[in-house]
């Protein structure tokens, strides 16, 4: 129970508050639910696009539902996407360990920069085109669930970079998640993540769309997995490993992705 308020504490805005001590394995268990802590996130975003429904079209509502994605998350991902792009803005002096220092120390700041608020600009239209062409392409039920499973999949994304990763830096919460997430932690969080796909998809996805929307579960989660080490293995080179604000950028991302695939594989379902 500890471990998942943890993960409710790190990923929403919700008044969870863990008493007593944390140790840096307490920490490192809290990634085990963070697909759940997720869940809990997208069923707030899906009652709320549901309730947007009774007033609104699917127009509306799709920005509606970014809206409650980015106020139950405290907005913390999207910060992290503006900031890691900024950073990768920094021109290369072509000495690696200078620029290295510089990107980090321009992911550090607390300024927008033009690259910064470009990203946040394009993630926000690619959201709301893919989730307009969502609740346009598939049946509203199906639509809501894949909406409830969004932040789900984004949050478990991170994961699998903090077992196979290295710390950027050398304090914050950051390096105890990359220090001590072993692969028990991936295989237990993909547990969560299946097991909530399995029983959301039971009660709606399945009827609709049978073995596809099995094959979709398999192909997203694979490709988010591969998604998950290429990142690692970008934020390797230009920031000599990984940080808070790359995890943030990594979750944002994710979630474009996942609407893709939900669009391009279930959305021509007639």
């Amino acid at each position: 129970m500890k471990q998942m308020l943890l993960a409710l504490q790190f990923l929403t805005i919700l008044p969870v508050k863990v008493r007593g001590e944390v140790s840096d394995m307490d920490l490192a268990g809290a990634t085990i639910f963070f697909p759940l802590a997720g869940a809990i996130q997208g069923l707030l975003i899906a009652i709320t696009g549901l309730a947007a429904l009774q007033i609104f079209g699917p127009d509306v509502v799709s920005g509606i539902v970014i809206i409650a994605g980015l106020l139950t998350s405290g907005g913390f991902d999207m910060d992290g996407l503006i900031d890691t792009f900024d950073a990768l803005a920094v021109k290369a002096t072509g000495d690696q360990a200078i620029d290295v220092e510089k990107r980090l120390t321009v992911m550090k700041g607390s300024t927008i920069g033009a690259i910064g608020a470009i990203t946040m600009a394009a993630t926000l239209l690619m959201k709301y085109v893919l989730l307009n062409a969502l609740f346009h392409s598939v049946p509203l039920n199906a639509a809501l669930c894949l909406v409830f499973l969004m932040p789900a999949f984004s949050k478990w994304v991170t994961v699998p970079a903090m077992s196979h990763g290295i710390p950027a830096r050398k304090d914050g919460l950051g390096r105890i998640f990359l220090d001590n997430v072993r692969p028990l932690h991936v295989f237990l969080s993909t547990f969560v993540v299946v097991a909530l796909y399995l029983l959301v998809g039971r009660l709606y996805l399945f009827a609709a769309y049978g073995a596809k929307s099995v094959a979709f579960a398999g192909t997203i989660l694979f490709g988010l997995y591969i998604f998950s080490l290429l990142s690692g293995h970008f934020c390797l080179r230009k920031f000599g490993g990984l940080t808070g604000d790359n995890f943030g950028a990594m979750t944002e991302i994710s979630e474009i992705l996942f609407l893709m695939a939900a669009s391009a594989w279930l959305g021509n379902h007639i």
